[in-house]
């Protein structure tokens, strides 16, 4: 009996080892992950300023920075494997559906359609994601290193009560002003017949991605305002699970 208390003892033993070093390797990881992504935007708010600021203009300002937001907005599909992997304990669906909303926006709405880069709700949702992802990644790093600032907290539960609708604003007039070029040219869609014997009709799917925030901008912003209540006020939120 003794030998076999002994075994599970050292059994248990090696997989709380093997616990602490995934937990280590996340938290690093996540670290790493939440620093890259704080310092990505910065760099490109820096961009941003210094080309409105030598050029006077807002015209070709989205062009000079377009490569450098590509690249960490796709990164963000990280995200979605973190949560999913259980690294990160948030709803996949949640993330997903912000994470890939943005990802649509720039390649497939304002980079696809060069004619609308210089709409000013493109600068209005690109200042919004901005300042909202220096914030967050700020938030998640200090957290993650136990010295979080409070205005950092406070900013990053509060700036989104403007910044949220403002970004739904930008997105969507952006989204409108890219629907005549859209018919006009008739990409990314499908006429009858094909070999594939499909019809699509892209411009008509944007006019439906547009009507999708009705139900669910509201949805998604009830939700940080229960986090909200939750970290700045200690309330204990009972969620529904998704």
């Amino acid at each position: 009996m003794a030998s076999s208390e002994d075994d599970g003892t050292v059994e248990e033993k090696e997989n709380n080892n093997k616990r602490r070093t995934k937990s280590a390797l996340a938290t690093a990881w996540l670290t790493f992950y939440n620093i890259a992504m704080t310092a990505g935007w910065l760099v490109l708010a820096i961009a941003m300023m210094r080309f409105y600021i030598q050029k006077g203009t807002t015209k070709g300002l989205y062009r000079s920075i377009a490569r450098t937001l590509k690249f960490f907005q796709t990164f963000a599909l990280a995200e979605v494997v973190h949560c999913a992997i259980g690294i990160v304990r948030t709803s996949v669906i949640v993330t997903g559906v912000q994470v890939c909303s943005r990802i649509f926006m720039v390649w497939f709405v304002t980079n696809s359609i060069r004619q609308i880069q210089s709409e000013e709700s493109v600068i209005l949702f690109l200042v919004v994601w901005t300042i909202t992802e220096i914030t967050r990644y700020s938030y998640y790093t200090f957290n993650l290193l136990h010295h979080l600032p409070y205005f950092i907290k406070w900013a990053r539960y509060n700036l989104f009560i403007v910044l949220y609708p403002l970004g739904v604003i930008g997105e969507l007039m952006t989204i409108y002003a890219a629907l005549p070029f859209v018919r006009r040219s008739g990409m990314y869609s499908m006429r009858l017949p094909n070999k594939y014997n499909v019809s699509f009709d892209y411009y008509y799917c944007l006019i439906i991605l547009m009507l999708s925030y009705i139900p669910l901008f509201p949805q998604l912003f009830f939700h940080m305002l229960r986090q909200r209540r939750r970290v700045l006020h200690g309330e204990v939120i009972v969620e529904k699970d998704d």
